[in-house]
């Protein structure tokens, strides 16, 4: 496992586009599907990271808590499945039962999408308003396995209601960290 923290894309830019397989459904899933929402979050995740099981059911519970709020959620999985197979779609369908989320868990196999977004690691956090321009990203809260802090949201929380508050976002974002985004062997990007 090799500690790695987000790139912090810069504030303001464009969602970019995806469509991509559902793990939970079968169905194709793509960014278009989400455009009645005000805002969106897309987070990369993955079922083996320790970083991601920490806050694994906290997460679950957010996205149902913010459901009814105006929130959209979409988990995607970008690890190269040779090198984690835990981290494929019939293990990551498996988690969406365990964990009941209720946002769609997808699969990036080509790892275009992580690249597109600058994914670096698991969780990683990208908040999107209602122009679909990046308005956060970062950590969930301040928990990490072993520092003995609950897993709150805190941060992620006060993010989107500010946003659906129509608030100012907080200024001090504070990178998220976690396992690096397992890259197929000659796919890495230059930022990681």
């Amino acid at each position: 496992m090799s500690l790695t923290p987000s790139t912090m894309l810069e504030l303001g830019t464009p969602a970019p586009g995806f469509t991509l397989p559902d793990t939970g459904s079968g169905t194709l899933v793509s960014l278009d599907d989400f455009h009645e929402h005000p805002a969106l979050l897309v987070a990369f995740i993955c079922n083996h990271c320790p970083y991601v099981k920490h806050i694994a059911d906290a997460f679950s519970e957010f996205a149902r808590e913010y459901r009814d709020k105006g929130l959209a959620v979409v988990a995607i999985s970008s690890n190269d499945i040779d090198h984690r197979e835990e981290d494929g779609p019939e293990h990551m369908a498996k988690e969406v039962e365990r964990r009941r989320y209720v946002f769609p868990y997808l699969f990036d196999e080509s790892q275009e999408v992580a690249k597109a977004y600058k994914a670096a690691c698991t969780p990683d956090f990208f908040l999107f308003d209602g122009d679909r321009r990046l308005v956060y990203r970062g950590q969930f809260d301040d928990s990490r396995p072993g520092n003995d802090k609950p897993v709150t949201g805190k941060d992620m929380r006060e993010a989107v209601d500010a946003l659906l508050g129509g608030k100012p976002l907080p200024s001090e974002q504070t990178p998220s960290i976690g396992c690096n985004i397992k890259w197929k062997p000659g796919n890495e990007p230059g930022y990681s």
